[in-house]
């Protein structure tokens, strides 16, 4: 799915299973040469990993399959490149692939003696080419950063003018492709880019979602969703938004429910809190794309309990595309702002045998 969201058409997949990486080609020489002579085959013209790199295994790995070969962090990168479209996304994946190129210089260049020195020319044997490189990448990095620190300041008055209005604020988090953006424009009539994609969103947009029930407006965002094996390059360029989420009251955490693999996408989502120093916010998971789910696996209750790690939470089932089950979620919105409000503590332990329960507050 990351080759195909990149724009390339994946040939053949091969599995390989070991103790441990091979420290010089991370898959053994024997895999390797499966991999090569099915590359020809198939008429590949680039080999991915689903895993990181180090950059020696992939310069050994490009030497011995005598094409390029590029690794899950550099995929993903790629991605992120085409979809920035705010000037801080395009900051934030600038910041990353220049973290992450720079560890890589030496396989990018072929001209690595040094620049010649002597008579007629000023000073003597000069700096190496990939030191001249490394060092231009670096006060880019310098710079880059500088740049995302003032646009970390502004977040933050942004954040603190919000304070002062009282706000309470709500950032949707999930997995990727499942479903957020479509949600946030049915709860906010908003028009953010929404598709059936990896990284449809990155750059986070804020909107006021006015709760009847609750007789206020809460300020919702919609923020780049979370994958397995995040490369910790991009939860350190990416730190401005998802701020969002560590600064928000209530996380409103989106899960693809016709996902056959969703228990453990919301186990990775768990663990970016964690990396993050958001996994203490109160959460509202929503079930999402109830309209994919087989009739037999519709929900008996759209409103009731899950699990997260020993903790019972509130959790409502919707189709954010056919609207099913916004109603419900508003509602439980609604209760949880009015609870908070009150300054009163928040009630998990859903009894799931009480009719009076569903849709009450969580």
């Amino acid at each position: 799915m990351l080759a195909q969201t990149a724009g390339m058409q994946p040939v053949a997949r091969v599995t390989c299973k070991r103790r441990a990486p091979d420290a010089a080609l991370f898959i053994g020489s024997g895999k390797a040469d499966e991999i090569k002579l099915l590359a020809v085959q198939m008429g590949a013209t680039e080999i991915l990993f689903d895993q990181s790199l180090s950059p020696g295994q992939q310069r050994n790995l490009e030497r011995h399959l005598e094409m390029p070969v590029n690794d899950r962090t550099f995929l993903i990168l790629e991605i992120f490149a085409q979809r920035a479209r705010s000037h801080e996304g395009k900051l934030q994946v600038e910041l990353a692939r220049l973290q992450y190129l720079s560890t890589r210089l030496v396989r990018r260049w072929s001209h690595l003696e040094r620049q010649s020195g002597g008579i007629g020319m000023r000073g003597g044997p000069g700096e190496a080419q990939i030191e001249l490189d490394r060092r231009m990448i670096g006060e880019t990095i310098k710079r880059t950063k500088e740049r995302l620190g003032k646009v970390k300041k502004q977040r933050q008055t942004q954040r603190r003018q919000r304070e002062r209005r009282d706000a309470f604020n709500i950032s949707l988090i999930g997995y990727t492709n499942a479903g957020k953006s479509t949600l946030f424009n049915a709860l906010v009539k908003a028009r953010a880019y929404a598709a059936d994609q990896l990284f449809a969103t990155l750059d986070t947009t804020t909107r006021q979602l006015y709760l009847g029930e609750a007789g206020r407006s809460v300020s919702l965002s919609d923020t780049v969703g979370f994958i397995r094996d995040l490369p910790h390059g991009l939860v350190d360029a990416f730190q401005a938004t998802l701020q969002e989420a560590v600064d928000a009251d209530l996380l409103l955490h989106v899960v693809d429910a016709s996902n056959e693999g969703y228990v453990e996408q919301i186990a990775q989502v768990q663990r970016v809190l964690k990396e993050i120093g958001a996994q203490d916010i109160p959460q509202l998971l929503v079930f999402n794309k109830t309209d994919a789910l087989a009739p037999d696996q519709q929900p008996l209750r759209w409103v009731d309990a899950y699990e997260i790690e020993g903790v019972q939470t509130p959790r409502v089932f919707v189709s954010a595309k056919s609207l099913q089950g916004v109603a419900e979620l508003r509602q439980k919105l609604s209760s949880i702002v009015s609870a908070a409000v009150r300054a009163e503590p928040v009630q998990t332990d859903i009894r799931l045998d009480d009719p009076e329960n569903d849709g009450a507050a969580v």
